[in-house]
């Protein structure tokens, strides 16, 4: 996918437009222009309803002309303006991320707005196929990366001049959801009441689970203690814990990736330190005299392997 071919700035434009009578939308505006590079002779057209229509449509042309637009990029739908700048609209992003970003694309956006020339979209229009696709039941973060990645084209149109602002910046959108009634009035009520009805879920996991491992109620209970994503505690090393000031330093975590399981920065690309509380202090430091080396994991599957989601998931936990 490259870039389409941007004309130096200041290309000539010839214009005209012709009446056509037997046609629905009579007023056809039409551009020309000679390619650079190749010398070759290019050309692009528009059908209006109004004379004025057209000549908007060629002043808008001259405007982006002379902004150092390629005439056909400005005219390009959605889908085929993404398809030529999609590297570009990429960059930066991390491997992990792409791939949803991608799908949100292909599966959301094009098929919503695909169609529509890239001046052409509007606030209302991303307004519209937002609650579009929540009305569909598609999740909040199934909305959020197709959004996110409608926000990265649009904004490279801005770039290029197409548009003069991004109309897939939204807000609000989230609101549509129907929380359910106790977690929207006290969030604490879905919390874990005391320390008991913890171990009893920690102990009735490792039960359900095969192998009966005991390491994946320690991870659990680690997690509710610390606050902690399952990835950070599978990255947790021997060194990240001070047993001193019994606090851990959170630098990395560990998550399916490209190519396997990764370890990389933390969600927040920066290091902050938890304090283990008292409950957690017994289990951290068992698992602290068990690991030798000190950049060993202090948590690992039962065949010393990296824990993720995959293996160990919320709805694996039985209920008490």
């Amino acid at each position: 996918m490259g870039q389409p071919e941007v004309p130096p700035v200041g290309v000539p434009l010839s214009a005209d437009v012709e009446y056509r009578a037997d046609r629905r939308q009579p007023h056809r505006a039409r551009v020309r222009w000679v390619d650079p590079v190749t010398k070759n002779r290019r050309s692009r057209s528009e059908s209006f309803g109004t004379s004025e229509a057209a000549q908007d449509w060629v002043d808008a042309m001259r405007r982006v002309a002379r902004g150092g637009v390629d005439p056909v990029a400005a005219t390009m739908t959605l889908a085929e303006y993404g398809d030529a700048v999609m590297s570009l609209a990429v960059r930066g992003l991390e491997a992990k991320t792409l791939d949803p970003y991608l799908a949100g694309w292909r599966k959301r956006v094009v098929p919503s707005l695909g169609h529509l020339p890239v001046r052409m979209i509007t606030n209302g229009a991303v307004d519209r196929v937002v609650h579009a696709w929540i009305a569909d039941e598609c999740g909040r973060s199934t909305v959020k990366n197709s959004l996110a990645m409608l926000v990265r084209v649009m904004e490279q149109a801005v770039r290029d001049g197409i548009i003069d602002r991004n109309p897939a910046k939204v807000t609000g959108w989230q609101r549509e959801y129907q929380r359910a009634e106790d977690e929207l009035d006290d969030p604490r009520s879905l919390a874990l009441p005391d320390w008991d009805t913890l171990c009893r879920l920690a102990a009735a996991l490792v039960e359900r689970s095969a192998d009966n491992y005991a390491g994946w109620g320690e991870v659990v209970t680690f997690a509710a203690c610390t606050a902690a994503r399952i990835g950070e505690v599978s990255g947790v090393r021997k060194a990240d814990i001070d047993r001193g000031r019994w606090i851990w330093t959170v630098r990395r975590q560990t998550t399916p990736g490209p190519g396997g399981v990764i370890d990389k920065a933390t969600k927040g690309k920066r290091a902050r330190k938890v304090p283990i509380i008292e409950e957690a202090r017994e289990l951290a430091g068992a698992r602290l005299d068990v690991v030798r080396e000190a950049d060993g994991r202090l948590f690992t599957g039962p065949r010393g392997g990296r824990i993720t989601t995959a293996v160990l998931r919320a709805g694996d936990a039985p209920r008490v």
